[in-house]
């Protein structure tokens, strides 16, 4: 609930990132797996390589653009000695934070990818396992707590495993942790989708939902980028890339996922929200045209079936005759968006409560150090009570965070 009368020189990102620092899993995995464990080797260009297993990264230039103009982006390996600071180090990137008025931020992953794909493709699962559980103890203990109140942590689960992944999200959930990356479509990554009549992700989700651990999937958590055609440019296919959040939402709300975990949340990372309110408009004049014979079993392709629709014994995961795709929608899904100004627009159709704005930072697409002065400029105009919800409150309620008193930190400004 919003004070009387909200600070509105702040903002809680959801969705921002981090480089991990070269140290993470030689400091915080078991003795035993350290040899083998992910290790940040520096090169003779002085770049620096990930190397795990069979797998190396080197860092793109375009996940490390703080503090470089534009006219230098490129996605060129940069090495960590070009970076700012605030790309590994949390006390550094509370500073910028402090620039550009964003009190909070909660960051996904580089090395692991997005929802940890990188420990999934390894062949030793065990190992994947201690590492992702010491990913999750650096967040909590090293990357959150170098600056109290200033972190939302988000963890990681072993893709692989359901039940283990269950467990992870207990264990995570006991030290504080609110939110879990996970993939906006598992089926490209070789794993089952949320739909599968096996119920194969149900454990992760009743752990979820228990903890009150909200599912976030950042946009390329699928390792994908969509593609027009296999002749459309790479800029065209980025411009499209909505595509792929809009379609997880739909998922998600069709899925009967929601009727089986009634308390469960999902944060769509960097997806923005200008599309929400024709795909809910279309869900909807589906639903009215198509519910009665979807309703009564009858398959719209015989020979293909329609499992997603029903239970093992035929009956329906949802009621489609009483189903209101809105209302589950407002229960269940957030948005979230750098800079939108459609979305913002349509803020009424979409609903204030379900909306958190992001900063992307260290990002080609981030708005830092201009976050708060742009966010200030594209909310102008809506009641102090929406501006609070969307800068801060609404995160605040989903991640069940308290964030630092604002009044122990700097004034936002200064120069970048």
């Amino acid at each position: 609930m919003a004070p009387s009368k909200p600070d509105l020189n702040w903002l809680i990102s959801v969705d921002d990132h981090v480089l991990e620092p070269g140290h993470l899993w030689q400091r915080w995995l078991p003795a035993k797996h350290r040899e083998r464990g992910p290790r940040l080797e520096i090169d003779a260009d002085g770049k620096g390589t990930w190397t795990y297993l069979d797998f190396t990264m080197r860092a793109s230039g375009l996940s490390a653009c703080i503090g470089r103009d534009k006219s230098s982006y490129s996605p060129e390996p940069l090495g960590y000695n070009e970076m700012r600071p605030g790309c590994y180090d949390p006390v550094a990137r509370a500073e910028d934070m402090n620039e550009a008025g964003i009190l909070a931020s909660m960051t996904f992953p580089t090395f692991p990818a997005f929802c940890g794909q990188t420990f999934y493709r390894g062949a030793d699962k065990e190992l994947g396992l201690a590492c992702i559980e010491a990913y999750n103890n650096w967040m909590i203990e090293e990357w959150c707590a170098a600056a109290p109140g200033r972190y939302i942590p988000l963890t990681l689960i072993p893709l692989w495993d359901p039940r283990k992944a269950a467990a992870e999200v207990r264990r995570v959930a006991a030290l504080g942790a609110r939110a879990v990356a996970f993939s906006e479509n598992p089926e490209p990554l070789g794993l089952p989708t949320i739909n599968d009549p096996d119920r194969y992700w149900d454990p992760f989700f009743q752990a979820a939902e228990e903890c009150g651990v909200v599912i976030c999937m950042h946009v390329g958590s699928s390792s994908q980028i969509p593609s027009i055609n296999k002749d459309t440019s790479f800029m065209a296919n980025l411009s499209w890339g909505a595509v792929r959040t809009s379609g997880t939402m739909l998922d998600w709300l069709f899925s009967g996922v929601f009727e089986r975990f009634p308390n469960l949340k999902i944060s769509l990372a960097e997806g923005n929200i200008g599309w929400i309110p024709y795909f809910l408009e279309r869900a909807e004049q589906v639903i009215d045209k198509q519910r009665y014979w979807v309703q009564r079993g009858v398959d719209y392709d015989p020979g293909k079936g329609s499992k997603q629709e029903r239970k093992d014994d035929g009956a329906q995961t949802i009621d489609y005759l009483n189903f209101d795709i809105r209302q589950s929608f407002r229960d269940h899904v957030y948005g979230c968006f750098i800079d939108d100004i459609a979305g913002l627009r349509n803020l009424e159709l979409i609903g204030e409560d379900n909306v958190m704005i992001e900063t992307d930072y260290p990002h080609s697409d981030s708005t830092w150090p201009h976050s708060m002065k742009l966010a200030q400029e594209r909310l102008a105009g809506l009641p102090e009570e929406t501006q609070y919800k969307i800068l801060r409150g609404n995160a605040e309620r989903l991640f069940q965070f308290t964030p630092a008193d604002t009044a122990t930190l700097p004034a936002p400004g200064g120069t970048a």
